[in-house]
């Protein structure tokens, strides 16, 4: 059984609990090595305190799992069988009357939820598993820190296409699509979530897309948010660049988050809270003036999902311990003028931290073309 099942079996039995549930998809990658988007369908892991667990899986799914390194049972069902009956069915060979149960309730549907209640009337679900899960996956091996190193390196080429891609009139999904294309010929098939291209005015808005209509214009920023899937393990970094020479208030807008960015990473270390490091940057950000403009927490952490816990904000007095993984990412947005945002993902190192992604923070002039 590998370390990470071990230490939910543990849990399990701490907890008293008679079995764990675990619904999402990229907690069941985490704890057995196969991966599936199940859609509509049933994926699930079901964990005992002294048996061995299964997954239970579309039929479609099943000779994937036997092809990975899982070592337990897999059971699967046909789209006109009734799944939750089953399931009952395969845990009951195991233990006739699960009482106690644990479940993900960041992720468990009520439909879902009271399909098991159907199967087990008498089940009581004290404990969501959820935040165990955070818990374990806060503090990564080196193992795990080696597969998103490489994850970074892939990132960081994404950036170098990206910037070379830049000319006028091309949009900023033609931007997106060129990154994505270059990567897919390397073998890279996965982006840890849609790449971000923003150019001028649009970088204000931190949650935007690249839009079609939205074209490349010389002396203006253009902002890069992107990140892939190695191993099941993401990368996460933004890059802001000058394509020819923009206004000196975007250039000073640039300056002050560069500060608040290197300023927060150079402050990381074992010890620190996540609140402290959120403060650093925030108060350098509001003694510039801008301090209305930075509307979001400083990072979130990352592993197997973009956004993991911890969150790097106010308010959340968490210690920085060795092992832990998270951005560090302040922006200035401001509606009508620019946006920048700054992006490195970190691992805790024992007197320190380092960076996944090496691509310069200093402001990058690309020449029009």
């Amino acid at each position: 059984m590998n370390e990470h099942l071990k230490q939910l079996q543990q849990w399990l039995n701490e907890q008293h609990l008679d079995v764990v549930y675990i619904s999402d998809p990229t907690n069941i990658q985490y704890f057995t090595g196969f991966y599936s988007d199940p859609e509509e369908r049933i994926l699930a892991l079901f964990v005992f305190p002294d048996h061995e667990p299964f997954l239970f899986t579309p039929a479609l799914e099943v000779d994937a799992v036997k092809q990975t390194d899982w070592p337990y049972p897999v059971y699967g069902y046909l789209d006109h069988e009734k799944p939750f009956a089953l399931i009952a069915d395969h845990i009951k060979q195991i233990n006739h009357h699960p009482q106690s149960w644990g479940i993900e309730k960041d992720n468990l549907s009520v439909d879902r939820y009271e399909a098991i209640k159907q199967q087990f009337p008498t089940a009581t679900f004290p404990c969501n598993v959820s935040r165990f899960i955070e818990k374990q996956k806060l503090i990564k091996t080196p193992e795990e820190i080696k597969t998103m190193t490489i994850a970074g390196q892939e990132a960081d080429y994404a950036f170098e296409v990206g910037f070379n891609a830049l000319q006028n009139g091309r949009s900023e999904q033609r931007i997106v699509a060129e990154i994505e294309y270059a990567l897919m010929k390397k073998g890279v098939m996965e982006m840890s979530f849609d790449t971000i291209v923003q150019a001028g005015v649009d970088a204000a808005d931190p949650h935007g897309g690249p839009k079609a209509t939205s074209l490349i214009k010389p002396n203006e920023l253009v902002l890069f948010d992107l990140g892939t899937v190695y191993h099941g393990y993401m990368s996460d970094a933004t890059r802001t660049v000058a394509y020819g020479k923009p206004s000196d208030k975007a250039l000073e807008i640039y300056q002050v988050c560069l500060e608040a960015q290197q300023t927060a990473q150079a402050a990381v270390k074992p010890g620190i809270t996540a609140a402290e490091l959120d403060k650093i940057a925030r108060d350098i950000i509001t003694k510039a003036g801008y301090g209305d403009y930075f509307i979001h927490r400083l990072g979130h952490g990352i592993g197997t999902s973009t956004h993991e816990f911890p969150s790097i904000m106010a308010g959340n007095d968490l210690v920085i311990k060795p092992g832990m993984c998270f951005s560090i990412e302040p922006g200035i947005y401001i509606p009508g003028v620019a946006g920048v945002r700054i992006e490195d993902c970190v691992h805790v190192t024992d007197n320190g931290c380092e960076p996944f992604t090496h691509t310069s923070k200093a402001l990058h002039y690309i020449d029009i073309k």
